[in-house]
């Protein structure tokens, strides 16, 4: 048995069905746990960033359950790559136990990590943990890689039968950890400070408590999620996709909360932890798509939507209320409902025709739960340059998709409270509102809520037209 592990905590910020942290327990006598502040992610990020308070709260519920068993997490700031080392050094560890990351950074970064402990006789090891099947495992019968999306799913779900159903839960035994006191922990410095950040409160309590809170009353209605996760004014989905992106649960939690019922719901939610996974071996087998399309001749699209267009979308003064709604909702809280993604990015690409790779790193900017793979899948398919993503000609009206799922104005009157005096279809299309139903509604075109900034029904044909051109070379 080992002396001394180190774990390596980076995107599983929490201490329950934790592989790397269950293997470290089974093999060594003392083991450490270390976060490290990443100044090379840090860098690109604003000053107030709700995301960095998330994760320092997430940090903080681990801490507390570490000194009460008589330890402490190390918090470490700069490049992992030299961290990680010199730790290892100080603490004399001779194995680094963590759990994979599929990013190209990650995947890049963790490599320089393990030629440099190589290169001073410690072990480096890592586990699959963020994925139930990850790059390599799901295959075709060709051993190719599975581009589109149902018979990927087939084959997860045929692939999961054969390993007997079973969803393991790695219980680390936590009388392993190593006995540390830390006066420089988490708790007691203001490491935004330290790390040159405002903190900005989300929205969302972090941790993995909150977390299976939210988990235990989806359940109650998890049975009806094929349906009503497309309204955005029920809230009736899960809202843990932050909780997901930062570990503070797990995939085993998810697919098990996901499988214990037969009803569409179930199973529809359980599609939606199998398309994150699909999503995560396109970006592992096809790194190409985090700058450029994943079908190349998209690439070759000119899009020609200007800094006027992009700006109105950014700031939710498009004159169109759905997507304004839920684009002041994402500016506000930092998140956004799946089926406003939808809307939101069609709209983007193919009515204001602006590039999906700006709409994508506006998201990366703005979204709790960013996640590379997932947001990168999301926009290929609503531009239609991803893998079985919706074909160009499909575009989303945005006046139907309103009155679909938001019949009642209910979720844009929250976000565009100018526009709640106004009812019926004026709601979704406020510009067809005479002077007269606008001084009813207390709300004037051009002076509280914009006109239009582009016309639908013309930019449609100019979006198709658009791709037309760019995939006949």
């Amino acid at each position: 048995m080992n002396e001394n592990t180190l774990v390596w905590m980076r995107r599983d910020l929490r201490l329950h069905d934790h592989h790397a942290l269950y293997q470290a327990c089974k093999t060594s006598k003392n083991v450490y746990l270390a976060f490290v502040f990443d100044e090379t992610i840090l860098s690109k990020l604003p000053e107030k960033d709700k995301r960095l308070n998330f994760i320092i709260d997430s940090l903080k519920e681990i801490e507390n359950s570490l000194q009460k068993k008589g330890t402490s997490l190390s918090i470490l700031k700069g490049d992992p790559i030299d961290e990680i080392p010199k730790f290892c050094k100080k603490m004399k560890i001779s194995q680094v136990f963590t759990n994979r990351d599929y990013e190209p950074y990650a995947k890049a970064r963790d490599s320089k990590v393990a030629s440099l402990l190589k290169d001073g006789g410690i072990d480096f090891h890592t586990f699959k943990d963020s994925v139930f099947f990850e790059e390599g495992e799901i295959r075709t019968k060709s051993d190719t890689v599975y581009k589109v999306f149902t018979p990927y799913k087939n084959r997860w779900y045929e692939l999961f039968s054969e390993q007997g159903a079973n969803i393991s839960d790695y219980k680390p035994n936590l009388k392993s950890l190593a006995q540390l006191e830390n006066k420089k922990s988490i708790t007691n410095k203001d490491w935004y400070k330290e790390l040159g950040f405002i903190s900005t409160p989300s929205v969302l309590t972090a941790g993995t408590k909150e977390a299976r809170k939210r988990l235990k009353v989806f359940a109650d209605y998890i049975q009806n999620y094929d349906e009503a996760r497309n309204f955005p004014a029920m809230d009736q989905t899960s809202n843990i996709s932050t909780y997901i992106r930062h570990g503070n649960i797990s995939v085993r939690d998810l697919l098990r909360a996901g499988m214990e019922g037969t009803t569409n719901g179930h199973r529809i939610w359980t599609s939606e932890i199998i398309w994150r996974e699909f999503y995560q071996q396109i970006l592992a087998e096809f790194p190409h798509v985090q700058k450029r399309s994943f079908k190349k001749d998209y690439d070759s699209i000119k899009w020609i939507g200007g800094t006027k267009e992009f700006n109105a979308w950014k700031s939710g003064q498009t004159g169109y209320p759905l997507v304004d709604a839920a684009m002041r909702c994402l500016n506000e809280t930092g998140m956004m409902h799946n089926r406003l993604r939808m809307v939101v990015a069609s709209f983007l690409c193919k009515t204001l025709l602006v590039s999906w790779q700006k709409g994508e790193a506006y998201f990366a900017e703005k979204l709790l739960d960013f996640d590379l793979a997932a947001n990168n899948g999301g926009w290929q398919w609503s531009a239609s340059s991803g893998t079985d993503a919706q074909p160009y000609f499909r575009i989303f009206n945005p006046y139907s998709q309103s009155e679909k799922f938001d019949k009642e104005g209910v979720f844009i009157k929250r976000w565009c409270p100018e526009l709640a005096g106004f009812t019926g279809k004026k709601i979704h299309d406020p510009s067809k509102a005479d002077m007269i139903e606008q001084s009813e509604a207390q709300c004037t075109l051009g002076v509280d809520y914009p006109f239009p900034v582009v016309d639908y029904k013309h930019k449609r044909n100019e979006a198709l037209e658009m791709y037309k051109k760019a995939l006949k070379g």
